[in-house]
């Protein structure tokens, strides 16, 4: 698992095309303010450790929103960061997982259409610890 987290003053994003065949159609464009945005690389040995994975990867996002005293969350699938690559639906049931944990503890959390390209713009925030990258 790879994660390049950055602590957003806003963030926005325009579905602009499939990058899987199988996904629905989505036409969407959403803005969220004060958020950490989260893009994430699932990992084809990553499916050995599920639950450990999930576990962090929502232990992380929490620290860094607790840094910048903010509960938004931007979850982006982002399938650049390392050659291995886990498989779609096992990607995205990953990116379910942590969504539903951050809800269930009153996050309110966005998630990028799954399987898309996007338009983005980010105000990412000057601090240091507005950019961190985590792998596990």
């Amino acid at each position: 698992m790879k994660l390049v987290m950055f602590f957003t003053h806003s963030f926005y994003y325009k579905t602009a095309a499939k990058g899987l065949p199988d996904v629905p159609d989505v036409n969407r464009e959403e803005q969220l303010d004060n958020t950490v945005v989260v893009f994430f690389h699932v990992e084809a040995e990553d499916q050995e450790k599920r639950t450990k994975v999930i576990q962090k990867f929502v232990k992380n996002t929490k620290w860094l929103c607790g840094k910048f005293v903010t509960r938004n969350v931007v979850l982006h699938s982002f399938n650049h960061l390392s050659l291995s690559k886990a498989p779609p639906d096992f990607s995205k049931g990953v990116l379910d997982e942590v969504k539903s944990r951050l809800e269930k503890t009153e996050f309110t959390v966005m998630s990028t259409p799954f399987g898309y390209f996007n338009e983005f713009d980010m105000h990412v925030a000057g601090d240091s610890l507005a950019k961190v990258y985590k792998e596990f």
